[in-house]
């Protein structure tokens, strides 16, 4: 809970407290008109004005106004300056959502906090460092308005923009989260994807109110003409009418926005202009210097709320950073339209260490497949084949085939995992990144030309330069190791966050690549991530290391026992297809 702040000025009180309608509709009752300075973030009320009674003044009206905030307790105490320059840029506290969340998972109370901040403010960006659960912050935000919308107005249909990447992740998420499909825009649905909203339930409910697309994809789907000008403004634009289906839009990675002058960016604020809610999501708002915001301002319609673009830039770019009032801006975004925590704030709400799978598309769906249908033709002869020597023979002859399969699924990740890693390190974080391939290594350090590397061609004294520089220089953001070499034995707590682009077969294996974070000096909350390539072998071979972790355990099984049990799973697995 916040002061009321009272500053007086020669003609004037300026009033600024933490939003709340019954506030702000008693001061919009003061005889003078207060108006409200977006610079600021006051209302101004005039100490002469014709409007004031004979018997009471301005300052009776803002005192009794103070007097009456403390009582009732929405402000804690009553702070008054002659002038701004004392501002202390406390920041706002957030509280936990009221009822229901309407979650299939509970989320953590910082998370509802979240929520409840978005349910107030309606078009806001969430800020929270990577990890702390945006995506479900956003989907329980949008549920609960929706079920709720007499009092929170309506959110469905929604519409999600996202990096190509996450698409499937998106849908995924809606769906564990909040139990509810979601289509992925696509050819086959491109002319014909509203016909989903009108066609309804038994309930009245639409057969689907959610829809996913990727930046790249947002002239084919909602831009039907860009008129020819010298220069592309919104004007030259024409949008297909269909976008005034969706009652909100969720922007994930909405720093990728940052640039006024990309079709993108511009596609996205046209998409999102009057709307009612428009959340976007980003742990990396800032990524050069504060120009960044401007654009993310503009397409929530917030710009205006800090005096417009000219302002913007005098007040908060200014010098050869061009970022300048930082405090300042904070805390004016804070109580405007923006809300952050970091891992350090919220860790007694977290576990020690967190698993997650992200599902993206692979970039070589057709090599995948033909080395799919090899596989295949392998297991039909391996199931019919009488002679146990036979079957011995060929069962070393899959697990290589499966390791192809893997291996394929892997190179067709490096561009979903190559987003991900920079959005991690422009956040200012490092990370682990396991991968087995040398290709794949390759490509990764091409990608990334300043991380540091742990793998068979590296020798002793490299790997060990590589640790500690990892370890001990803040500029080197990204360390690339393979399990062989850096699997086991290596501390690595620098970062909390591990990634895995490609993964081996045991638990066991995986649990010892990510306690090279999760280990003795580590300050974080863990969280690793598993990259899985969208209908591939992936997504099964995660799960059942997951769940079944004795299988192929190395401490108990033969190497013989381990090959018959991937076997075997590999034959579960496309048991329809033999």
């Amino acid at each position: 809970m916040r002061p009321f702040f009272l500053t007086e000025t020669p003609n004037t009180f300026k009033l600024q407290f933490d939003y709340n309608p019954r506030m702000i509709d008693l001061v919009k009752r003061i005889p003078s008109h207060p108006k409200w300075d977006g610079t600021d973030r006051a209302w101004i009320v005039q100490k002469e004005d014709p409007f004031y009674p004979p018997n009471r003044d301005a300052r009776w009206y803002v005192e009794a106004l103070a007097q009456w905030a403390v009582n009732n307790r929405y402000c804690s105490e009553v702070k008054r300056r002659e002038d701004a320059k004392d501002i202390t840029y406390e920041l706002p506290t957030l509280s936990g959502i009221d009822g229901d969340h309407y979650m299939l998972l509970d989320p953590y109370q910082y998370q509802l906090e979240g929520v409840q901040y978005a349910l107030q403010h309606k078009r806001c960006i969430f800020g929270d460092q990577p990890g702390l659960g945006k995506t479900l912050q956003a989907i329980c935000a949008v549920i609960k308005a929706h079920n709720e919308a007499a009092k929170y107005g309506e959110t469905l249909p929604t519409l999600i923009i996202c990096p190509a990447s996450l698409k499937i992740n998106w849908q995924r998420e809606f769906k564990k989260f909040a139990g509810r499909n979601a289509i992925i825009l696509d050819d086959n649905n491109r002319y014909n994807w509203h016909r989903f909203i009108e066609m309804k339930k038994p309930d009245g409910e639409p057969l689907c109110d959610i829809f996913i697309t990727n930046y790249e994809s947002l002239k084919k789907f909602f831009v039907t003409e860009i008129k020819e000008h010298a220069k592309l403004t919104m004007r030259s634009i024409v949008f297909d009418p269909r976008i005034k289906l969706f009652k909100s839009v969720i922007i994930d990675e909405s720093h990728k926005c940052k640039s006024p002058k990309t079709q993108q960016s511009k596609f996205v604020e046209g998409i999102c202009k009057g709307k009612q809610w428009v959340f976007e999501l980003t742990g990396t708002p800032v990524v050069n210097n504060n120009t960044d915001l401007i654009q993310q301002l503009r397409i929530l319609n917030r710009l205006d709320e800090f005096g417009g673009y000219r302002k913007f830039v005098s007040r908060y770019c200014d010098g050869p950073k061009m970022s300048s009032n930082m405090k300042e801006l904070n805390w004016r975004l804070w109580n405007c339209c923006f809300f952050r925590r970091e891992k350090k704030a919220v860790l007694t709400q977290l576990p020690d260490k967190s698993r997650q799978y992200i599902e993206c598309d692979i970039t070589n769906r057709k090599e995948y497949q033909d080395a799919e249908n090899d596989v295949i033709k392998y297991l039909r002869t391996y199931k019919n084949a009488d002679d146990d020597k036979v079957q011995r023979a060929m069962r070393g002859q899959i697990m290589v085939q499966m390791g192809i399969l893997k291996q394929i699924a892997a190179r067709g990740k490096i561009h979903a995992v190559a987003d991900f890693v920079h959005d991690v390190i422009d956040g200012g974080e490092k990370l682990i990144l396991f991968a087995y391939l040398k290709e794949v290594v390759d490509a990764l350090k091409k990608e990334f030309p300043d991380a540091v590397t742990v793998t068979g061609s590296d020798n002793v004294r490299e790997k060990q330069r590589a640790v500690d520089k990892f370890q001990n220089d803040p500029e080197c953001k990204l360390i690339i190791l393979n399990y062989k070499s850096g699997g086991t034995g290596l501390t690595l707590t620098a970062s909390s966050r591990v990634a895995f682009i490609e993964f081996p077969w045991t638990y066991s294996d995986c649990e010892q690549a990510e306690d090279r974070a999760h280990r003795n000096g580590q300050k974080n909350n863990v969280n690793c991530y598993y990259f899985l390539g969208s209908k591939t072998i992936d997504r099964y071979m995660y799960k059942v290391i997951q769940t079944k972790k004795d299988i192929a355990n190395e401490v108990t099984g033969t190497t013989t026992q381990i090959d018959e049990d991937i076997v075997n799973i590999t034959m579960n697995l496309f048991q329809d297809r033999l």
